[in-house]
Formats: structure tokens, C-alpha cells, sequence
């Protein structure tokens, strides 16, 4: 059944939109990835045109970051989570025992397989309001000024500089899947020990991943010694 959130009614479409590579008797006419591929170039041109109506100060490089910091697979995995999209998809046994139904990079292909949905029944105005609909509080966050939100690599590289005045290191721990479904686990050393570990669908996500995991890590460690500190007195 189609979540009401999207504004869908071809059950057909919908199923489609949700089929995994590794439960399509053919990849190519049974599975997401050629609606994903026409989705992530719908969203990729609603967001753009979103930030150039309003953000009329900005120049191209900061309309680009900003974009790029929206249309990124953390933001789209949780939107698909948000819409229950994992408990719809169709997956081979053997993928879902590795966590393929909530792993970031499928939740992000199926979210941007029902944008090409939504445009291939509707068109271009219905895709767009399902996208801002979906994706507006990240959007007013990224007005505000803050236009790499999810930017955790900066992030990380002030907090690193600012506490030990050191730089993080990323190296590639492994890599798996099909040349057109690579998987990449990413860690972020401090002197060689570990402080983030993260997965994405390219090095550059799996890094982001890596850092998001890091700060975590040290805001969690910083409030425990807040705290020690507070029972002290």
C-alpha cells in the first residue's frame, strides 16, 4: 500500500520504485535503478531551482554547496525512513540479512525511485511539491546560513584543530558490492586510533558517515566529563 505522504497512485509504479537489484529477475526492466536515475535528476533540478528563486544573493559556488549538502545520501535515507519506505522494499534474502533494508544507500536510491514515480505519473509539479514537502525543514535550515549542514568533515576538522590541533585521516577499510552498487566503509583516524567509522555508496559519503560518527563520539565524551565535573563540586 502506497503511504499517503506521496502522492502516487499507480501501485505498479510503486512497486517498481521499491525492488531491490538483488530481487529483479532483471536488473535493468525489474528493478529501481532506472527510476532512481531519473528521480535523482528531478530532485537535483527542483533543489537547484528552489535555491536560485530564493536565494537571490547567492552566488554559484554557495548555491552549489548548498545543493550538494541537500541531495546527499544522509538526508535522503532519512526521508525515506520518515515515509516507512524500507517496510515496502523487496529484497533477496540474502541482502536483507546484511542489512540491506536500512542500509543508507538503498533507503537513499528508493526515495529518489519515487520521485521518478511521482514525475513519470504526474510530471514536474506534483514531483516538486512531494520533494519540499519532504525535504523543506532541511532546506530553511540551509537559509539560514548554515549551507553545509552535513558537512560533518569541516565540522570535524574545526573541532579537531580546536581541541588536540590535529587533523583526521580517512582510509578505506573495505569495499564490496557490483561495480554499479559499491558499498564503502570508511574509518577516521586520530594518530591511528580509530574515532568514526561510516558506510556510504562512495568514498565521499562513507567519509561523511566517518566524521558524522567522530563528532558524536566526542560530544558524548565531552558531556561525560561535564558531568564528572558537576558531581565534583
Amino acid at each position: 500500500m502506497i503511504p499517503k505522504e506521496i502522492p502516487l497512485k499507480s501501485e505498479a509504479l510503486y512497486r517498481l520504485a521499491m525492488t531491490h537489484p538483488s530481487a529483479a529477475r532483471n536488473t535493468v526492466l525489474d528493478s529501481y535503478e532506472r527510476m532512481e536515475f531519473y528521480g535523482d535528476a528531478v530532485l537535483s533540478l527542483v533543489i537547484a531551482q528552489y535555491l536560485y528563486e530564493h536565494h537571490p544573493e547567492w552566488d554559484q559556488g554557495l548555491m552549489s554547496k548548498a545543493r550538494s549538502s541537500v541531495v546527499q545520501e544522509g538526508p535522503l535515507a532519512d526521508a525515506a525512513l520518515r515515509l516507512g519506505l524500507h517496510k515496502d522494499l523487496v529484497i533477496a534474502p540474502g541482502e536483507e540479512a546484511t542489512g540491506g533494508r536500512e542500509r543508507p544507500g538503498t533507503l537513499c536510491d528508493i526515495f529518489e525511485a519515487v520521485i521518478g514515480a511521482i514525475y513519470i505519473e504526474s510530471g514536474l509539479e506534483k514531483a516538486r511539491w512531494f520533494i519540499l514537502e519532504q525535504l523543506g525543514p532541511l532546506l530553511l535550515e540551509v537559509g539560514t546560513g548554515d549551507v553545509s549542514p552535513h558537512d560533518f568533515k569541516s565540522k570535524l576538522q574545526e573541532a579537531a584543530q580546536a581541541i588536540w590541533r590535529k587533523t583526521p585521516q580517512y582510509q578505506v577499510s573495505t569495499e564490496k558490492g557490483r561495480s554499479h552498487d559499491r558499498r564503502f566503509t570508511v574509518e577516521v583516524l586520530f594518530d591511528s586510533e580509530v574515532m568514526g567509522i561510516g558506510q556510504g555508496r562512495s568514498k565521499k559519503d562513507a567519509e561523511q558517515a566517518a566524521a558524522k560518527d567522530a563528532l558524536e563520539i566526542i560530544a558524548h565524551a565531552q558531556q561525560a566529563k561535564e558531568l564528572s565535573t558537576d558531581q565534583d563540586y
